[in-house]
């Protein structure tokens, strides 16, 4: 049976407290945090939905959900590694952006620092798509969606995204998109 990638986590995670590797540590606990977020938000919607769809009683105060539903929801919760790969994605974006402000605000210390984390993040995510890459696979969906131009982009994107997961930045994707349909 295949490792799912949380369980990877945990075990490196392990695995820096045992070696007293502090950045990887505190690089791996954050994504962890993250994660844990994601998936109490991702339970919060579903109880409110849920909630939602109970049947209203007059003067029986607020619905409930039944242990039943709480168990389904939780195991519906957890996030699946395609989440989790977009979850470590915007971690390793925040740290892009932090180096780019620290390099602005001349702080080689803290720019070290974010870089370090961001090598630790980038171990997890699958390699990225190059921009040719990006650009094939632009094309095979946007012939398969017969999309002929930039008001078809609403059909192609969701595609693309889909397809790209943790391969390509969103933004370079758009560019890309928007490109192919304006010729």
């Amino acid at each position: 049976m295949a490792v799912s990638l949380k369980e990877k986590l945990n075990d490196d995670l392990k695995q820096a407290m045992k070696g007293g590797d502090t950045v990887r540590r505190s690089v791996i606990r954050q994504a962890l945090a993250s994660i844990q977020k994601a998936e109490g938000d991702r339970r919060a919607t579903m109880a409110k939905a849920a909630l939602a769809k109970q049947p209203r009683v007059t003067g029986a105060g607020e619905p409930e959900l039944s242990g039943a539903d709480i168990a389904a929801i939780a195991q519906q919760s957890s996030l699946a590694d395609g989440d989790i790969l977009g979850v470590i994605a915007k971690e390793a974006r925040q740290r892009e952006e932090s180096i780019l402000a620290f390099k602005q605000g001349n702080r080689p210390d803290l720019v070290a620092k974010e870089e370090a984390e961001m090598v630790i993040l980038q171990e997890y995510l699958p390699k990225q798509a190059s921009r040719e890459e990006i650009i094939a696979e632009a094309k095979r969906i946007i012939e398969a969606a017969g999309a002929k131009g930039p008001s078809d982009k609403g059909k192609v994107m969701p595609k693309i995204i889909a397809a790209l997961k943790g391969k390509a930045d969103g933004r370079e994707i758009n560019e890309v998109v928007t490109e192919l349909l304006k010729g």
